[in-house]
């Protein structure tokens, strides 16, 4: 039963960080959400709505990681693991209604200062996923500072197109964006075959 009311907090303080940010979510409204006795919550978190949002955004951040590196190990061709990135957000989008995007959008957007550890987890996130993307392509033969560019961009667009498919209601923008980032990556990729052939002809 303690288990079932920490795991009800958490999922709780997860869904509304999603749907309010940091400012706009409050201890009442986790309570009021999850149903748990005050006395619950600051039993299992006694470091109240700080160490709640930390937990619940390392446990997003490295679901989000897991999925992510998964998605890119299970593809050669990392074109065609990153349109089926922007195909897995399409579906998330629109499993929840176009009514929560990337879990950790709104945390940095409320720019919660004040919260050092919760700050460093987010810049790391990023670092994290771009990261991941940027290794892909170099695996893939492009060279490492294209890498870098291309991962920012996968990365920023999802970001955008994230908000702009909440806004619409409409996943559409998503999949146009998928298939001419997937075309720019192919174009990276054989560029570097290409380079490596040369190279291994001199």
């Amino acid at each position: 039963m303690a288990n079932d009311t920490r795991t009800r907090i958490l999922d709780t303080t997860a869904l509304l960080l999603r749907q309010r940010g940091y400012h706009g979510t409050s201890l009442n409204d986790i309570l009021s959400a999850s149903g748990a006795p005050r006395g619950s919550l600051y039993f299992h978190f006694p470091g109240g709505k700080d160490q709640l949002v930390i937990e619940v955004t390392r446990d997003s951040v490295a679901g989000v990681t897991a999925r992510l590196g998964e998605t890119l190990a299970a593809e050669r061709d990392p074109a065609v693991a990153v349109h089926h990135i922007y195909q897995a957000v399409g579906r998330m989008l629109e499993d929840n209604q176009f009514s929560l995007g990337c879990p950790i959008a709104p945390v940095v957007l409320d720019s919660p200062t004040d919260v050092p550890e919760l700050a460093d987890l987010c810049r790391a996130a990023f670092e994290q996923w771009i990261g991941l993307l940027r290794e892909a392509f170099v695996r893939a033969g492009v060279p490492e500072r294209r890498a870098h560019a291309l991962a920012l961009l996968v990365e920023s667009s999802l970001e955008g197109l994230m908000v702009i498919a909440r806004a619409t209601r409409d996943r559409a923008p998503l999949q146009a964006v998928a298939d001419e980032v997937a075309a720019l990556i192919e174009t990276a990729v054989l560029a570097g075959e290409v380079r490596q052939r040369a190279q291994a002809d001199v």
